[in-house]
């Protein structure tokens, strides 16, 4: 994933879903540490509901044509 698609899902996280600066933080700490994609991580530990992951999936989508 480009950089600048990553700086636009934490901008989508924090504005369209309504994430705080310091979940993300953290998100991104435990994707890093487990090698886990962001998205999947948030959702696995409830950070987003399923719908939200699906929605954060079409825009990177959308964002990468």
């Amino acid at each position: 994933m480009s950089n600048y698609i990553y700086k636009e899902m934490i901008i989508y996280l924090f504005n369209e879903v309504g994430l705080e600066e310091s979940s993300i933080e953290l998100g991104i700490k435990l994707s890093l540490k487990n090698n886990t994609p962001l998205p999947i991580l948030l959702w696995s530990y409830g950070m987003l509901t399923i719908e939200e992951l699906d929605k954060l999936y079409s825009f990177l989508f959308q964002k990468m044509e």
